[in-house]
C-alpha cells in the first residue's frame, strides 16, 4: 500500500470533510482517507498512490480546492 497527503482548501465543517471523504475514496484503488478539518490535510492510503489529476479532479467535485 502506498500513503500520500494531500492539502485541501475551502472545508469548514463536518459536511465538507464527509464530501471529500466520499470523492477521494471513490478513486480506483483507495483503501482509505483521512481528512483533518483543522489542517485541510488529506490522507490517502490506497494500492499506488493517486495522480494530482486524480486528487484534483474528486477534491473538485466535492467542491473544494486542492493546494
Amino acid at each position: 500500500m502506498a500513503n500520500s497527503t494531500w492539502t485541501v482548501t475551502g472545508m469548514t465543517c463536518g459536511h465538507c470533510v464527509k464530501a471529500v471523504t466520499d470523492e477521494v475514496s471513490a478513486l480506483d484503488g483507495v483503501a482509505a482517507v483521512e481528512v483533518d478539518l483543522e489542517t485541510g490535510v488529506v490522507a490517502v492510503t490506497a494500492a499506488t498512490d493517486p495522480t494530482r489529476e486524480q486528487m484534483s479532479a474528486a477534491v473538485d467535485e466535492a467542491g473544494y480546492t486542492l493546494v
